[in-house]
């Protein structure tokens, strides 16, 4: 099936859907600012405590997050739209309404951190697997680039709000901020209609699990997917957990300097977004997400050489490249897994790679901390750029970079017609 190069303008279904997705992200970036400020500067905790509150963060994206990919293929995705954001909205109400009562302690934003959670794990599976529900075939890459870049959009304004919320009127009101954005995105998603389409037949929970499993790592274009952001996640937060310090003593970079590095994160993934349009009308789709590996591997060298020339205009350049190649590889992957991926089973199966992603950034943190200790920050950047270079073979010798248009559902798993293949070779 050709990739459509018309301006064929997307249903209003999905631009709802993916202004509802600007509003959460941009709300998840202010309370990513203002939690640990709000911890340290109204309740007086300390480094082991907001360490904790990451956790409770990040914990229900390890939990939970392929039982939701069930229950988005058994009950379809708007119900878990509508509560996922309904639960997010509430909790960070919540917030507000014990810091307005001076009533809120540390073990209850603890709480409420991870139940607000649930809720963006929630719109972390349901919002791609709505996507192929709201739009045609031919409009999946277009439809994914306005996901991202409404998603590169929240992740540079949002801190920067989330800053200027904190410095003007404290850290409530930047919860406030989050809650208004939130409710907003839920008005929106209460007047989307997302199709329901097939719906998986009910058996065993473990059952219907174990057949999303056996689908995504039979598939070899999804396995490959799952393989390749799992490798980079977890050298991406292998230097992510020592790059501050790391800029600081041995770079001789400023605070202010990291910022730039940082923003020009930011300012890679617009980029990438932006042009993706461009280049998948000239470039196949395989080759189109290899500039997310590519682009991975190439910033991993700029910051490893840094060990022997310790420039920071290295460092900002390998941020810069950081941000631009992961986009591309997620809008063309996006795209073909939504593609390839049966409607009845495509929760479960957004929900494997949420896992894979978010479960490496404890494991990349976890390796930055256990080698830093023992042999030297220096290993930790060098230990990136050998987890970048395996992520970029193994998506050579992958049948990605093969991929010339969007296959048919099913293509690429074993034993599939080789009819149905073709598309993917």
């Amino acid at each position: 099936m050709q990739l459509t190069r018309e301006r064929v303008p997307l249903p209003s279904g999905f631009t709802r859907l993916s202004w509802a997705s600007v509003l959460t992200q941009l709300a998840e970036q202010l309370v990513l600012v203002a939690a640990p400020l709000l911890a340290v500067l109204a309740l007086g905790v300390g480094a082991a405590e907001t360490a904790l509150l990451q956790v409770a963060q990040t914990l229900p994206f390890l939990l939970l997050a392929v039982p939701f990919g069930l229950l988005v293929d058994r009950a379809a995705p708007r119900r878990v739209l509508l509560g996922s954001e309904a639960l997010r909205t509430a909790t960070l109400a919540a917030v507000v309404v014990l810091l307005l009562l001076e009533s809120l302690t540390f073990p209850a934003l603890l709480a409420l951190g991870f139940v607000g959670a649930i809720g963006t794990m929630g719109l972390s599976v349901a919002v791609p697997a709505s996507v192929p529900r709201l739009v045609a075939r031919e409009q999946l890459v277009p439809a994914n680039r306005w996901l991202e870049l409404g998603r590169s959009a929240a992740f540079i304004s949002g801190p920067v709000l989330g800053g200027a919320a904190v410095a003007a009127g404290g850290a409530p009101t930047a919860f406030v901020a989050a809650t208004v954005a939130c409710g907003a995105a839920l008005a929106l998603l209460a007047t989307t209609r997302v199709t329901r389409g097939d719906v998986a037949p009910r058996s065993h929970p473990w059952r219907e699990i174990g057949e999303g499993l056996r689908f995504v790592f039979t598939h070899a274009l999804l396995r490959a997917m799952i393989v390749t952001s799992l490798l980079f996640n977890v050298g991406w937060f292998l230097l992510q957990s020592v790059f501050v310090v790391y800029a600081l003593e041995r770079l001789g970079m400023t605070p202010e300097l990291i910022g730039v590095a940082l923003g020009a994160f930011g300012v890679g993934m617009v980029l990438g977004a932006l042009s993706a349009g461009w280049l998948s009308a000239r470039v196949p789709l395989g080759r189109m997400a290899l500039f997310g590996p590519m682009g991975g591997f190439a910033a991993a060298l700029l910051i490893a050489a840094t060990l022997w020339v310790p420039r920071p205009t290295l460092a900002v350049l390998s941020y810069f490249l950081f941000g631009l190649g992961p986009v591309l590889w997620t809008i063309g992957t996006t795209a073909l897994r939504q593609a390839v991926t049966p409607t009845r089973m495509i929760g479960r199966v957004s929900s494997v790679l949420v896992v894979a992603t978010y479960g490496a950034r404890p494991i990349g943190a976890g390796l930055g901390a256990a080698l830093a200790a023992t042999v030297g920050i220096e290993w930790c950047v060098a230990g990136c750029a050998v987890l970048f270079a395996a992520q970029l073979l193994y998506v050579l010798r992958s049948r990605l970079p093969r991929v010339r248009e969007l296959p048919e559902p099913g293509a690429g798993t074993a034993g599939a017609d080789p009819a149905a293949r073709v598309a993917a070779e």
